[in-house]
């Protein structure tokens, strides 16, 4: 199948580009266990790997992995929103682009301080 597309039922109907596999799920409980994600998302698809956050800036999230974008797709559609463990679930399609602008973004600005400090540069009032 070629990017941007999915098959169902005899018809091809387009996608949005950013439909990928990877499902980023945040809000959860934080007594929510992989196994609670799997009976949950597994409705909708084969699951091919479950990640929980355990730091303390990760708590509360997870990333779903599906074998098949429809899968992931049709999982979005019914469980954003969905209430579980007290929580309503916020479920997102995972952008690895934007994760890596923010990582270099973090990186240019520890360049650019290590700059201003090597030459005595200081900071601009705010």
């Amino acid at each position: 199948m070629s990017g941007g597309a999915l098959q169902s039922s005899g018809k091809i109907q387009k996608i949005d580009p950013n439909v990928n596999r990877i499902l980023f799920v945040k809000n959860l409980n934080y007594k929510t266990r992989g196994d609670d994600l799997y009976d949950l998302f597994g409705k909708y698809g084969a699951i091919r790997q479950i990640r929980l956050g355990n730091e303390a800036k990760t708590r509360g999230t997870a990333f779903v992995v599906y074998e098949d974008v429809a899968d992931s797709k049709n999982a979005f559609e019914h469980l954003n929103g969905f209430h579980l463990q007290e929580r309503y679930l916020v479920v997102l399609y995972h952008q690895a682009t934007k994760q890596a602008a923010k990582a270099d973004l973090a990186r240019r600005e520890k360049e650019l301080a290590e700059q201003k400090k090597k030459y005595n540069i200081p900071e601009a009032d705010q």
